[in-house]
């Protein structure tokens, strides 16, 4: 593997970095068109730390990631973090010209917070991606906000917050925000999937929804991401939509020693082998119909 630092100018006119991950042999003098993954981070960490999530897996399976820093460690989906993952494409471009993506095969792949803007990225901008993969996501960003208050904090957690990780959390979504859900709803529908349900769902991009009925983060993942799998389908019977579901920690499941691997051989990004992990999942597959889908 061989990790890129890129540099490029955000929305608000910040200069921000992305870690670029690679097979060690790709470069500028051996560079066939190879598929791109856009993963935005979880809350509260950088691209860089999202980029050893992926340990080797883009040497086994031929494609690039690329990691953004975003415009905040907090973000949560804001309209300008997601018009530059949007841009990613573009901005590897001029930074690595002799990156060459097949553009037929861009994905997003985020969890937790990185999961909510792969969907806000999906909704806002279907025809830039070949598939997306969210792990764990925050679905309603106003219940997501009143769980907040009942989450516990441990070691170096305890630390940062001193004990008060919910009130925190609440501090920084009502400063993002310009207030609590009860005084701005719209703002936190905005940066709700959920809200999004019925342009996903007549997108007809490949979707895979990744949820853990013992997760302590994004908590009653019924009202989360397994409701927004509900909606969707209720929207379009044909939408090329799965859900995986079991009992791991927050995010555990989009690491390269767990389940990420089975994730990426689903959209054909890693050789057939990696896709019998099944142990312990429960799987929803896309519907029969799902090749006809027609886009709204």
């Amino acid at each position: 593997m061989r990790a890129w630092t890129i540099h490029y100018q955000d929305r608000g006119g910040e200069r921000r970095a992305a870690t670029v991950i690679l097979p060690a042999w790709y470069g500028p003098k051996d560079n066939p068109p190879i598929p791109l993954i856009i993963s935005p981070h979880g809350r509260g960490l950088t691209g860089r730390a999202n980029a050893r999530l992926w340990g080797t897996l883009p040497a086994e399976g031929w494609f690039a990631v690329v990691n953004p820093d975003g415009v905040s460690r907090y973000s949560w989906g804001a309209a300008g973090q997601i018009e530059d993952l949007a841009r990613m494409p573009k901005i590897l471009r001029r930074t690595l010209p002799w990156l060459n993506v097949d553009t037929q095969r861009i994905y997003a792949f985020g969890g937790s917070m990185g999961g909510q803007e792969t969907l806000l990225l999906l909704a806002r901008h279907p025809h830039l991606l070949a598939g997306a993969a969210a792990f764990d996501s925050v679905a309603d960003f106003a219940l997501q906000y009143r769980t907040f208050a009942s989450l516990t904090c441990h070691g170096k957690c305890l630390r940062v917050w001193n004990g008060e990780v919910g009130v925190g959390l609440q501090s920084l979504a009502r400063r993002a925000m310009g207030g609590s859900p009860a005084q701005v709803p719209r703002a936190y529908a905005a940066r709700s999937p959920i809200t999004y349900a019925r342009k996903i769902a007549l997108s007809c991009v490949p979707l895979q929804i990744w949820w853990s009925s013992a997760d302590r983060v994004v908590r009653d993942q019924r009202r989360q991401s397994k409701r927004l799998f509900d909606e969707i389908r209720r929207y379009n019977p044909d939408a090329p939509v799965q859900s995986f579901s079991g009992l791991w920690i927050h995010s555990d499941e989009m690491r390269a020693r767990t389940r990420l691997p089975f994730a990426l051989a689903v959209f054909g990004l890693l050789p057939p082998s990696f896709h019998a992990a099944t142990r312990a999942l429960h799987v929803e597959s896309p519907p029969p119909t799902a090749a006809t889908c027609t886009t709204g």
